[in-house]
């Protein structure tokens, strides 16, 4: 079998037209993800249903031929896995129960298999029914960002409170970071045993610590992560998306062992080349905000990432997920305009 086209540029090639895929490709901007989503109840219901998970997984793909499919799940099932309440509310995102640092450990990891039983089976059956071209990656929540939920109990637009447990007591917070470590080592490298391909660590709230911080709560538990993932999977193939880092993307790059980084759309493209892609590949980094508005504003972002970052390693996608007002034609678009660039 010939090599997926993004595994390759995961394994040090360049390709041009680079692969493509976008972060919650399959989801609300959808119809027939508001379809199978009205099925499901609630949204954990449809996490933890692997015929449903493998459908909405599959339908993006169907509609748009990406280069990677990535498991629909969600970065809290973790947290959930671990013991500790979760709902999804309508319009309002997640709301878990507040976690106290005293009570760290009365985690459980014994049991995080059991409860993830029917996210592995999804693994299994998306696996099974994807194209054989197609890159299949499963994901994690970074310990920090997945932290910051449960310190708060719901996102807020500061993270306010999990920075500060994190500089009150870091020693407590330290361990919950080290708990979320081991769950998610155990977590990835169930789904590649079950058949990703490569996987994806998100570390969405990356960018609102300052250097210390960042150091110690993104860069030392991604590596600690990359590190375990590949003692028991040597030469798993790893992406980061720590969104915001900015300027800190070389540490990241150079200490966590990643074999790309997700980079968001404010990141200049001359610094991505002279930083970044010489050392990893780059996955990026149109604004989500052009598939919104489409037309020419879509024509002129995909052009620029092509042009920036198509001479070296690079997997196309947005710089962070795409938006429930997308329209769907835009989408197409933006595939079609990158699948017929030429150098």
């Amino acid at each position: 079998m010939t090599e997926r086209k993004m595994m390759a540029v995961l394994n040090g090639a360049s390709v041009f037209p680079p692969p493509i895929w976008v972060m919650r490709q399959a989801g609300r901007y959808l119809p027939e993800y508001r379809a199978t989503r009205s099925q499901a109840g609630g949204f954990l219901d449809l996490c933890y249903n692997p015929g449903l998970a493998c459908e909405v997984t599959l339908q993006p793909i169907r509609r748009y031929g990406f280069d990677a499919a990535i498991l629909f799940s969600d970065i809290l099932v973790i947290p959930d896995a671990l013991g500790r309440k979760v709902a999804f509310q309508e319009g309002e995102g997640p709301v878990l129960e507040p976690l106290d640092l005293d009570r760290v450990g009365a985690l459980d990891l014994t049991r995080i298999h059991e409860r993830l039983g029917p996210v592995y089976e999804a693994v299994e059956r998306i696996r099974g029914a994807l194209p054989p071209e197609t890159t299949f990656l499963g994901f994690c929540g970074a310990p920090w960002t997945v932290a910051t939920y449960m310190i708060a109990g719901r996102g807020t637009s500061d993270q306010g409170p999990a920075r500060k447990a994190a500089l009150r007591d870091p020693d407590g917070f330290a361990k919950l970071i080290d708990v979320l470590v081991q769950a998610s080592i155990a977590y990835l490298a169930r789904q590649i045993a079950r058949g990703a391909d490569a996987v994806q660590i998100f570390d969405t709230w990356a960018g609102v610590l300052d250097e210390s911080e960042f150091e110690r709560w993104v860069i030392a538990p991604t590596k600690a992560i990359v590190a375990g993932l590949r003692a028991i999977h040597p030469g798993a193939r790893v992406i980061g998306f720590p969104k915001g880092a900015q300027a800190l993307l070389a540490r990241y790059v150079a200490e966590t062992g990643v074999d790309a980084v997700g980079i968001d759309w404010t990141m200049p493209h001359a610094f991505v080349r002279a930083e970044l892609q010489d050392k990893v590949a780059v996955q990026g980094n149109l604004d989500p905000m052009r598939v919104v508005v489409g037309g020419r504003a879509l024509d002129e972002g995909v052009d620029r990432v092509l042009e920036g970052l198509g001479a070296g390693r690079l997997i196309f996608n947005l710089g962070h997920g795409i938006t429930p007002d997308a329209d769907p034609a835009n989408m197409a678009r933006l595939v079609e305009r990158v699948r017929a660039a030429k150098r």
